[in-house]
């Protein structure tokens, strides 16, 4: 068990512990019948076989759990299938250092998880202060998806890569922010104007790509404004890192650095990777 500001965090493996995640998971997601994120019965059967279930306490209360398995290339890879967290506390920051703390112990390199990459604080949060890197475009990853969080929108999705052990990852977990540099000669690839979804140049060395401020909040208020941006966002990012390019950052809390023929940050010599 590790202690961070004040959470206990720890692996679970009882039926009531799972019981638990359930009902904190139902409370984040509120999913339709049949629509959780995972099941009590999944997570004995990842617990048993060794994979990463763990759970943040506070006060002797469940306040944010983390499921995730084994994955290619194996003995090198940890996948991150499902995180949620009560707001507050840094419960999401205390359970990625646990997370990459317990992969690491185990010789692995590598932690990958997926995320909407229209949601802004995610975007901040997985790239800005962890130091993952967004390297796949996911279209409709999830299929539909019964909840009140992506009900009426598309799963589309980006597989963010954490290599453990990279400069500017060791960076993240010290608490250093690492600036992200923009060159004068950026182009804007999309950008938002009065929460609409504008296109622009994608042909610079350096792209920026912004993300509407709440898209939670616009698939309620203007769906149609929700949808124009996914389909934005869909072929302006998807189609830069289908073309090799790479995000290098999220700037601003407000949007991707993309930049092409950019190094891959933290590989090994062999070009390793998951």
């Amino acid at each position: 068990m590790s202690a961070l500001g004040g959470l206990r965090l720890r692996e679970l493996d009882t039926i009531e512990e799972f019981e638990d995640v359930c009902r904190l998971f139902g409370g984040i997601w509120r999913p339709d019948p049949g629509g959780e994120p995972i099941t009590v019965e999944m997570m004995r059967a990842l617990s048993h076989a060794g994979n990463y279930v763990a759970g943040a306490y506070r006060h002797d209360r469940l306040v944010g759990a983390s499921v995730g398995f084994v994955a290619a290339p194996p003995r090198r890879a940890l996948h991150s299938h499902v995180t949620g967290t009560l707001a507050g506390w840094g419960i999401g920051f205390a359970l990625k250092l646990h997370q990459r703390e317990w992969a690491l112990d185990r010789g692995l390199e590598t932690i990958t998880w997926t995320y909407d990459p229209l949601v802004r604080r995610n975007a901040h949060f997985n790239i800005a202060k962890l130091g993952a890197r967004p390297e796949e475009y996911l279209p409709a990853f999830y299929g539909t998806m019964g909840d009140a969080i992506n009900a009426g929108d598309e799963s589309d999705r980006v597989l963010a890569v954490w290599r453990l052990t990279s400069p500017h990852v060791l960076a993240a977990v010290r608490g250093e922010s690492s600036p992200v540099d923009i060159p004068p000669d950026a182009a804007t690839g999309l950008d938002d104007d009065g929460g609409r979804p504008v296109r622009g140049r994608t042909d610079a060395e350096t792209v920026l790509v912004t993300v509407p401020g709440d898209i939670e909040t616009l698939r309620v208020t203007d769906p149609a404004a929700a949808r124009a941006w996914r389909l934005a966002l869909r072929e302006v990012l998807g189609d830069l890192l289908r073309d090799g390019a790479r995000v290098t950052g999220f700037h601003d809390k407000s949007c991707y650095v993309v930049r092409r023929g950019a190094r891959d940050e933290g590989r090994g010599g062999d070009g390793r990777t998951v």
